[in-house]
C-alpha cells in the first residue's frame, strides 16, 4: 500500500492539462494558416481575436488567485493589465507589432504567474503556465512568420 506525502503537491487535474494543451491548438492552427495566401488574412485576424482573449483570460485567472488569497491591491492591478495591454496591442497597433506586443505580454503574464509569485499555486499549475507560455509565444513567432516571409 502506498502513502500519500501530506506534504506532496496535488497533481494537475487531467481535465486542466487537457484543456489547457487544447487552447494551443487554435493558436498553431491559425498560425500555420497564415502561410496559406487565400487564408492569410482570415488567419492573421482570428489569430490576433484569439490571443486576445486568452491573454485576458489569464489576468481572469491572476484575479482569481489574488481573491482566493486575499491579495492587496497591487495584485488586482496586475490582474487587469494582461487585458488593456491585449486591448491596447489589437486596437491601435498595426498587426505584425501587434503579434511581438502579444506575444510580449505573455511573456510578462508568465514571469508574473512563476515562481516567485507571491500568489499561492500548486507547483502543477506553474509547470502547466510555463508550457503552455512557451508554446503560445512560439505560435505568435511562427504567425509573424507566416507574415513576414509567407505568400504575399
Amino acid at each position: 500500500m502506498t502513502e500519500a506525502r501530506i506534504d506532496s503537491p496535488p497533481p494537475m487535474a487531467p481535465g486542466a492539462l487537457v484543456l489547457g494543451w487544447a487552447g494551443v491548438l487554435p493558436f498553431l492552427a491559425m498560425a500555420l494558416a497564415g502561410f496559406l495566401p487565400e487564408w492569410r488574412a482570415q488567419a492573421l485576424s482570428a489569430f490576433l481575436a484569439y490571443s486576445v482573449a486568452i491573454l485576458s483570460f489569464l489576468g481572469g485567472v491572476r484575479w482569481g488567485r489574488a481573491l482566493a488569497a486575499g491579495a492587496g491591491a497591487w495584485q488586482y492591478a496586475r490582474a487587469v493589465v494582461p487585458s488593456l495591454w491585449a486591448w491596447v496591442a489589437w486596437c491601435l497597433l498595426p498587426p505584425e507589432p501587434a503579434l511581438v506586443a502579444l506575444a510580449a505580454g505573455f511573456v510578462l503574464a508568465g514571469a508574473w504567474d512563476a515562481r516567485g509569485d507571491a500568489l499561492p499555486a500548486p507547483t502543477a499549475f506553474r509547470r502547466l503556465r510555463l508550457g503552455l507560455g512557451l508554446a503560445v509565444v512560439a505560435c505568435h513567432a511562427l504567425a509573424l512568420a507566416a507574415r513576414v516571409v509567407g505568400p504575399g
